[in-house]
């Protein structure tokens, strides 16, 4: 009788391209599902830019000596408009600044707080300049504008937000930029709004 075939074994390793493969193909069809996730929630959101503006601004308290060290007080009305229909913002975590020529003169914080979907939230911005060390061409501009009876300032916002959909909430940084504020040393002129320049990433 003769003797049956022998039976050849599988080399070793041979399923695992098979596996990879198989792993391959779900994470494919996962980033795929998650895109399109995205996809569809975006169309359904139509997510708008947040608009942001300077409604007035004031300064008191303004002393720059001989020296160039400056003291004054900064304060304005930051309108922020929520366009959106569907989305909400938290606002975790705010700081604001106010500069000149690229120089720093004030930096303070603000309260966490949230807007819901089309409203418009007008914030009071205290800023403090204290015994602030100018440089010469900043102090000497200043006080080329400090004698026309106006100056033109630069006024920055950061947040940390989260932004709500429903269930959903994604995280997102916020950077405003009102730049060339035209602020009088008279309370008695009326103030201009001034637009700014939005970013989120």
């Amino acid at each position: 009788m003769a003797n049956p075939p022998a039976r050849t074994q599988p080399p070793a390793g041979s399923g695992r391209p098979r596996l990879l493969r198989t792993i391959g193909f779900i994470l494919l069809a996962i980033i795929l599902l998650v895109g399109l996730t995205i996809l569809i929630i975006w169309l359904a959101v139509k997510p708008k830019r947040l608009v942001y503006s300077i409604e007035s601004g004031s300064i008191r308290g303004y002393n720059l000596s001989e020296t160039n060290h400056l003291n004054s007080n900064y304060n304005f009305v930051l309108r922020a408009y929520n366009p959106n229909t569907k989305v909400s913002i938290y606002y975790d975590k705010v700081e604001t600044s106010v500069s000149y020529d690229g120089q720093k003169l004030a930096f303070n914080t603000l309260a966490p707080f949230r807007q819901r979907h089309k409203n418009v939230t007008r914030l009071g911005v205290n800023l403090v300049a204290q015994d602030v060390a100018l440089s010469g061409d900043t102090a000497k501009g200043m006080k080329t504008e400090r004698s026309g009876g106006a100056v033109e300032l630069d006024v920055r916002m950061k947040a940390r937000i989260r932004l709500k959909v429903g269930a959903w909430k994604g995280r997102r940084t916020l950077r405003v930029l009102c730049p060339s504020v035209l602020v009088r040393f008279s309370s008695s002129t009326t103030f201009v709004r001034k637009s700014c320049d939005v970013d989120t990433t």
